[in-house]
Order: structure tokens, then sequence, then C-alpha cells
């Protein structure tokens, strides 16, 4: 037969759809082309297949070759269809036995020796496979992450001629042994709660926002730990479930620097520089690839010297801290990737950084502060949930070595955590900061005191329409950590008490 089918994937955000490697041999001037949008790379698979065939002893027919990769109108890209195309070349010319082709679906990149070399993205490959129910074979290098993908056999080779072998049923492949790898997240990669000393207010607002989810800002003096706190959020956030750690993996694997297997259900923790570009932060490029905001998904992103990142980049975050993904769009494609993270954010209080530090002076007018909190605009400001402030500590406190007064560990925290998650989801399927507005009346409801309360607070400080919603969602994450049916009103003032920066007036 003149003609054969193989199947492979191509890649679009962190989904993989499904591609037909069609290869047809005709009569005429020899020729190969490639049809079906490929990209510069795909196009020059031509050549490292041409190799990779003549020096694996197989014979590259002197005919016309013309290999359409379907659909026609979704774009193609790197190295992974160079396997699939030979082998829609040997079965056409006939000599591949085509009778497992369909089993089967193939990537890799080829040599010009006909070694096979990774690609980037074989476990949204595998995802994909498993959903198929065909078999997938990939090459070694690839192999302990596409089998993440529970559910799928996965077959690795090293070379062209080892995947004919098994396709001719001459010498099969072994399955890849799909280990359970996948270890107990370790908090000593993001350090432990017990580290930090004092600091009382801000230990426990870190941990009201990993039990709800939500959002937060510090805001202190140079050196009283606010890059420490935000640190250690990872290490008292809930464990992630089977498919919250494929996300995470996903992601990762087509992303510039890849999967590292090590990480697998470690909550993700980035810390982008405040030079970071927009495109950076959320995303892009003329192929589309995931920003800083995705690769923290369900994870912490954290921006240290807030109001020194562009304020053109900052607002960015808006979008994608509603919706929880973000959508890039180009003149030839659009890629959607999810972005469900966790914002942590710090800064000083002021440009010299000594505002309320009674060790220092401060050397700012009030002009200056003022022009330096406008950096972060009202919108943006208003979508993170807490304003949290950080002093300064004695140096006498924290010289002091009291073994009884050792703050508490990040395993005694997340126990809590865990806890008042379990609460949420029980009762909303969800995690507090997720609340749609329809939901919050029912969950979050207030005796007629409690409206008193918070109608006066919101004259009093300026508060939103949106930043009301959030402190009800704080509020009610207090009382599910102190494990209440009912906000109460001390609930209420200690969820105010985290809008540090709703106050409309500046402290000097």
């Amino acid at each position: 037969m003149s003609v054969a089918v193989i199947n492979s994937r191509a890649q679009s955000g962190i989904a993989a759809p499904m591609v037909s490697v069609e290869a047809h041999l005709s009569n005429g001037v020899p020729a190969f082309s490639i049809v079906g949008l490929p990209e510069t790379v795909v196009r020059e698979s031509r050549d490292r297949v041409r190799g990779a065939l003549l020096n694996s002893h197989f014979e590259f027919p002197a005919r016309r070759i013309i290999v359409n990769l379907a659909p026609a109108d979704l774009p193609k890209e790197g190295g992974r269809f160079d396997l699939p195309i030979a082998l829609g070349i040997l079965a056409a010319s006939g000599q591949l036995d085509q009778q497992l082709l369909q089993q089967y679906e193939f990537a890799g990149e080829l040599a010009l020796t006909g070694e096979l070399r990774a690609i980037k993205g074989s476990l949204p490959f595998a995802l994909g496979t498993r959903s198929s129910g065909r078999s997938l074979i990939v090459p070694r290098a690839n192999a302990k992450e596409a089998a993440l993908a529970q559910e799928v056999t996965i077959y690795a080779a090293d070379h062209l001629l080892e995947v004919c072998a098994h396709l001719n049923q001459r010498l099969a492949l072994l399955p890849v042994q799909q280990q359970d790898a996948l270890s107990t997240p370790s908090s000593a990669l993001h350090g432990d709660m017990c580290d930090v000393r004092g600091q009382a207010h801000a230990r426990r607002a870190l941990e009201i926002a990993a039990a709800g989810g939500h959002s937060l800002l510090f805001m202190g003096p140079p050196g009283t730990g606010k890059t420490m706190l935000a640190s250690r959020l990872p290490s008292i956030l809930p464990p992630m479930t089977e498919d919250e750690a494929l996300e995470v993996a996903a992601i990762a694997s087509i992303s510039q620097q890849g999967f590292d297997y090590k990480l697998w259900r470690q909550r993700p923790f980035r810390a982008p520089h405040h030079t970071a570009s927009g495109i950076a932060l959320v995303g892009g490029g003329s192929t589309p690839k995931p920003g800083e905001i995705s690769l923290a998904h369900h994870g912490v992103l954290f921006l240290d010297e807030l109001p020194e990142f562009n304020r053109r980049t900052l607002e960015m975050l808006r979008e994608p801290l509603e919706s929880r993904k973000i959508t890039i769009s180009r003149a030839t494609k659009q890629a959607e990737f999810p972005a469900s993270f966790q914002l942590v954010a710090a800064m000083n209080p002021c440009p010299c950084g000594h505002l309320s530090d009674p060790r220092h002076a401060c050397r700012c007018t009030l002009e200056q502060i003022q022009r330096y909190r406008a950096r972060i605009s009202g919108p943006l400001l208003d979508r993170i949930d807490m304003h949290v402030e950080v002093p300064a500590l004695s140096s006498g406190f924290l010289m002091r070595d009291d073994q009884q007064a050792r703050p508490e560990s990040s395993a005694a925290i997340v126990a809590r955590v865990e806890a008042a998650r379990e609460r949420q989801y029980q009762r909303a399927g969800m995690a507090n900061h997720l609340l749609p507005s329809a939901l919050i009346e029912s969950t979050c409801p207030l005796t007629k005191v409690a409206q008193l309360f918070m109608e006066s607070a919101m004259e009093k400080l300026g508060l939103s329409a949106r930043a009301y919603h959030r402190v009800l969602k704080v509020a009610r994450t207090i009382a599910d950590i102190d494990n209440e049916a009912d906000i109460r009103h001390e609930h209420l003032t200690e969820a105010l008490a985290y809008r540090r920066l709703d106050r409309r007036q500046i402290p000097v």
C-alpha cells in the first residue's frame, strides 16, 4: 500500500489535540513535501527523517512523497513529528508492517543517526493518549515523565530500529513501569514556619490565607521577614490532588525549563524579579508559552517589591485573578493556560522603607508616600484579599533563645488548614476564595448587628462592593478555622483588620 496513517498529537496550550500523519508515495519526479500548516522545525524534519532512515539502513523511496498533517488548520510545531513521519514513509513503502500501527501513538525527534531525542510536552501527550485508549511510544528520555499519566501503556525506545522491530513483532519493547513516584511532598523545599520568630499577626494572616486560598499583601520595613513568611506559605498549603499535580506537571512540561520530576506533587512557588515583562508574567510570544502566573498554577506567585513592577505589567494580573485562566491570542494562534494561583506580594511602606520603623527615621514626605503607593492601582489592590503590616522586631527579641516560646511548625498549622478546607468543600464544593457572588449570601450570612457593623465599616474605610465580598470570604475562612458554623462579630473584626491599605489616611 502506498498510503499509511500514523497517530500523533500536536500541542495547543496544555492540550494535545489528535494529529493524523498521512504518508503517500506516488510515481513522478522524486520529491518530499510536508503539508498541513507545518512550522519551520516541522518542515526541516524532511532532512532529519531522510538521514535517519538511510543511516538506519532502510531504503529511502526515490518517489514523490507527500506527508499530510491533519487537521490542516491546526498549527504544528516542534520535532515531535519526526518519528511518525519516518514510520509513515516506511509503512507506505512496505518496509514496515501496518498491522499494529493503529494501536499506538508516536512522538519523538530523530537524530541523523536514527536515535530518538526528547520532546517537550510528553505528559500532555500521554494524557491525550490515555483518553484515546491507545498505547504510546516515546523516546526513553521522556518515558518517566509520560508515565505520570496513569492508566496508559507507555513504551520507551532509544532508536528508530527498536520501534520498527517492535512493530514488526521481532523484538518487543517492554512497557515502562508506572511507579507511584510520587511520594508525599516534603515541606523542606520551602522551609518551615517554626523558622519565623515573632510576627504573630502575619503568621495568623498566612494561616488564614492558606486555609481559604486568599491573596495577601505584606507591608513593612526592610528585613522584617516578609519574604521569609511568603516563601513558607507552600509548606502550610494542603497537599495537591492527583488531578492538580498532573495539571501543574503538564504546564511545566511545555514550559521553557521543562518538568523536573523531583518536584512532583510540590506546590509551585514562583518569584519573578520586578523587572519581568508582561509576557514573562502572563505568557505569550509568537508561539504562546505559559508565563509565571500559569507556572504558579495551584501554587504561590510571590511578587516582592510590588511597587517596583511596571504598572502596566501589574494591571495584567487583574483579569487572571478573577477568571483563574489566561487566554493568549495571536494572529494565527490562540492558547489558553490555567492560572489558578495564590498571589502573595510584599512592599515597603514608603520609598525609603522606614515609615513606622522605630529603629530608623523616615525621610519621605506625605506626597512621596502617596506617589509611591499610587504605583499600585486601586482596582488591583481591591482584588487582594488581605493587607497585612509586618512591623520591625527588636534585636533583643530576635536574639532571645526561649525553647518554650518556639513558634508552631508547618505540620501543626497545616492540620488546621486541611480541616478548614474540608469544611469549605463540604459546604460549597470549593475553597472560600472561589465563592461566586451568588453563593456568598448563603455561605456568609450576617446577623442584623453584623450587617450594621459592616455598613459602618464600609463607610468609614471606603470599601468597594468587591472589597466587601472579600472581607466576608476572609471572615468565613476565620470561622472555618475556629470550627464555627456562623460568622461572628469577632470574625468580621479580624477580617477588617486585614484590609490595612483601605484606610483613607496614610500614617506618617
